[in-house]
């Protein structure tokens, strides 16, 4: 596996990249979005890949945490994980 990759089990959100393997509770989830920023506005947020200035960035917004996750393929990672809060 080269990228981040995402799935839905057991009414979570599994996403892994390299050696990490991060579980998100769907129910937790208050948004998803792109951000436009270098580096991702909130310092305190997860950050999940390797961030070049090509990489889109695609911000998950939980009840207690902010993940970004640095992606080739933002748009792709987006719709999928929407979908998945439907």
């Amino acid at each position: 596996m080269l990228g981040i990759d995402v799935k839905k089990q057991n009414e979570k959100l599994i996403i892994t990249w390299q050696l990490t393997k991060i579980e998100i509770p769907i129910d937790d989830i208050q948004d998803v979005l792109f951000d436009d920023t270098y580096g991702g506005e909130e310092k305190s947020a997860i950050r999940i890949g390797t961030p070049y200035a090509t990489t889109d960035r695609v911000i998950i917004k939980t009840i207690s945490k902010t993940y970004i996750l640095f992606t080739t393929n933002g748009h792709s990672i987006l719709n999928k994980i929407k979908s998945y809060l439907k």
